[in-house]
């Protein structure tokens, strides 16, 4: 992988730098630290990831992240920053991490080995790649992270928030339901409420319910999804009632 480091801290972009030629294969090919000289870089040359401070000269991080995000070829993006307040912002460009300063060691390991899994899982044939785990951004205490779609159960609307809910934990997203669900691959994950989603594979039992309505029961949690009279009929279909 190429990347590229956006940070106007010289000793902290040394240091970056430094972990990672230590704990990875990944190439840096340039650093920099002014936004307007990385968007003048990127019209010649391709890059895998970039690590990008919020806080850089001329354009600012997420500024630049919106640039970035209208490329054909989109490289990854690991947003570095010493303030917590914008790891939401950060999220809704859909970074792929958010590391805040000073560095732990440890944390940028597990960050590089993830950037890594997934240039490894993006390079495999497509009929392996489709097949292979597929990812979503979570946010918990202003920390964003990656997680495997398979470990979520069912989805919840909150007004303009969604409940996200794994086996161990819940997650709140600032984004309507119908949002989140766009993010979902659509032959696992159905509707089956205006205010549900629910993993068809999590589903351990189903019970009717009034007006000939289901509760879905799950595996693992003791929550209960209701399905809705408008999607009974497709709810059916899929689980050949």
């Amino acid at each position: 992988m190429k990347a590229i480091i956006v940070e106007d801290e010289f000793l902290a972009q040394q240091e970056l730098s430094w972990m990672i030629q230590q704990h990875s294969q990944i190439s840096v090919e340039a650093c920099f630290d002014d936004g307007l000289e990385v968007l003048k870089y990127l019209q010649n040359h391709r890059v895998d990831v970039i690590f990008l401070d919020i806080n850089i000269p001329s354009l600012d991080g997420m500024l630049l992240a919106q640039n970035i995000n209208q490329f054909a070829h989109k490289p990854l993006i690991v947003f570095i920053t010493a303030w917590k307040e914008h790891a939401v912002d950060a999220f809704e460009l859909d970074a792929f991490d958010y590391i805040l300063k000073p560095y732990h060691e440890s944390r940028i390991m597990t960050m590089l080995q993830k950037l890594e899994a997934s240039a490894q899982q993006q390079s495999q044939p497509q009929n392996a790649a489709a097949s292979s785990p597929q990812t979503v951004n979570l946010v918990k205490d202003e920390r964003i992270i990656v997680t495997d779609i398979n470990e979520i159960y069912y989805v919840e609307a909150h007004e303009k928030l969604t409940f996200v809910y794994t086996r161990r934990e819940a997650y709140v997203m600032s984004m309507v339901i119908s949002e989140f669900c766009s993010r979902l691959p659509e032959q696992q994950f159905f509707r089956c409420h205006r205010s549900y989603c629910v993993n068809l594979s999590k589903i351990r039992e189903i019970e009717p319910w009034f007006n000939n309505t289901y509760l879905v029961k799950l595996r693992d949690l003791d929550a209960q999804v209701p399905v809705s009279r408008s999607k009974v009929k497709a709810f059916r279909q899929l689980m050949r009632l």
